[in-house]
């Protein structure tokens, strides 16, 4: 098994986060997060027993109802009732992938020692996670604002020995998997569900994953491009590095540079061309591909932060004799920064879309739709119909969630992100970029066949040639549903 991973109160770097759940590495606490955990506990657990001033959410009610008192003895049953009160998720149960990385970050969280969570309480979800039992968590219920109170309230659940976990694959009722580990269902102290509840796990847990798959599409989305180009008999000089020094957008410079080094040594490239320039889906890879790059680049900047944030409220301050209600749990950062990569990603599918359709068109001395006897067989005509299908779809989720919101909580939670909105809908789109690439690459390795017995560089010809073991060249109409399925698991090995 792998070393652990130790939770620091410095936070998580995001290809760390990516590390831990590609590898299943377990986590512990380190010492500084032991520590710090003990100390914010024990500094509440005094806090209490020398005054009764109200505290947000530790011995008041909770939203609209903060300034309803609770009584000492009440105060656990009062964070019983916060978790049950606000598992209110709906829909389908969002990827295991994600309800792990939710535990994650939800234990960094708290790591971090302004949350004064129990020692308990934080081991209790790192052995959740380390066991892989994984809380069935639902995709709707978030808005966003309160941190993501539904979703984390079911990602808490099972502290309690409520609601239903996956434990190897199968979903069991936690109370029967609690019983099987022999741990005995946590009661919850002062402020423990509201720590749980609060916070931007779900938001990020997506985020953070999204943003290191798009870093790896935009990658990809090169190397398919350079399959297209080739296939296309495009021209090399939009590529050319004096082009972009004289437009200093970092992304733009390192996709041309991508695109030289992906088509080096290409003899397709070499040929005299009858044409003095390229229609813009290839011509201008560099600029759009590029925005995208820094549009992802940004977001990873935000995601960042958010790794090595407390999301927590109320937030405890031990060193400085303060606990304070504030807003830290609230996802716009987020919510804006998701849209924008919902975005950056759409484009990367739009114009591969219309590399797709150049393709087909029969240009360039290759035949319409791809294929030798057209009329008799309809060739690639319709995988570009599915990629259309698919880019449209991606355009209407691009509407941002985040400059909507709706009041909640009678009127106390009157500004919302719809963050977890923006989150589910961009693992949508990613998703089908995924296939839209993979549609280009299945479309332009059958371009490139009629080019023969010219070569591309050694770099194309080994991804084409990665795609042949599971998809053959098409001679004359087959079942196309199944080869694009194989193109996408390539592109999937890829990303």
């Amino acid at each position: 098994m792998p070393k652990p991973h130790a939770i620091t109160t410095i936070g998580l770097n995001l290809t760390d986060l990516g590390l831990i759940l590609r590898e299943r590495r377990p986590i512990a606490l380190a010492k500084d997060a032991q520590q710090a955990v003990k100390r914010s506990h024990a500094w509440l657990q005094q806090k209490l027993k020398d005054s009764d001033t109200p505290i947000y959410g530790v011995n008041t009610g909770f939203g609209a109802l903060h300034d309803r008192s609770i009584a000492k003895r009440d105060l656990a049953q009062l964070q019983k009732n916060l978790v049950m009160s606000h598992a209110c998720g709906s829909g389908d149960p969002v990827p295991e992938t994600i309800v792990r990385a939710m535990l994650v970050l939800k234990v960094q969280n708290m790591a971090f020692g302004h949350s004064a969570v129990a020692p308990s309480t934080v081991q209790r979800m790192i052995d959740m996670y380390n066991a892989d039992v994984l809380p069935v968590v639902y995709e709707r219920g978030s808005l966003g604002a309160s941190g993501d109170l539904a979703p984390l309230a079911h990602l808490a659940l099972p502290l309690l020995g409520l609601g239903e976990v996956v434990v190897a694959g199968k979903r069991v009722p936690s109370s029967q998997a609690l019983k099987k580990l022999g741990w005995k269902p946590l009661e919850l102290g002062p402020k423990e569900g509201l720590a749980l509840l609060n916070g931007t796990q779900f938001m990020n847990a997506y985020a953070s994953l999204l943003t290191l798959k798009a870093m790896r599409l935009a990658h990809v989305a090169d190397a398919i491009a350079a399959v297209s180009l080739d296939a296309f008999d495009g021209r090399i000089e939009p590529f050319h590095p004096s082009v972009h020094a004289v437009r200093p957008h970092p992304g733009q410079a390192q996709v041309a540079a991508h695109m030289r080094e992906l088509l080096d040594g290409s003899a397709m490239l070499a040929v005299e061309k009858s044409h003095v320039q390229d229609p813009y889906s290839f011509r201008c890879i560099p600029q759009v591909h590029g925005a995208s790059r820094d549009a992802i680049a940004h977001v990873a900047t935000v995601v960042q932060r958010e790794l090595e944030a407390v999301t927590d409220n109320p937030t405890v301050f031990d060193d400085e004799d303060m606990i304070i209600s504030a807003g830290n749990f609230h996802g716009q950062p987020l919510a804006l920064s998701l849209d924008f990569l919902a975005i950056a990603l759409a484009e990367l599918g739009s114009i591969s879309e219309r590399r797709i359709y150049k393709l087909i068109s029969g240009q360039r001395g290759l035949p319409p739709f791809l294929v030798a006897k057209s009329g008799l067989n309809s060739g690639f005509m319709i995988p570009q119909y599915t990629a259309a299908s698919l880019v449209s779809a991606n355009k209407q989720r691009c509407m941002p969630n985040s400059v909507d919101t709706i009041d909640s909580s009678n009127g106390q939670e009157d500004h919302v992100s719809m963050g977890a909105a923006a989150a589910i809908k961009t693992w949508e789109v990613a998703h089908d970029v995924e296939r839209i690439l993979a549609i280009e690459l299945l479309t332009a390795a059958q371009a490139l066949e009629f080019r023969r017995p010219l070569r591309s560089s050694q770099t194309v010809e080994d991804l084409v040639a990665g795609l042949r073991k599971r998809a053959p060249f098409v001679k004359d109409d087959v079942v196309m549903h199944e080869l694009m399925e194989e193109a996408l698991l390539v592109v999937r090995e890829l990303v």
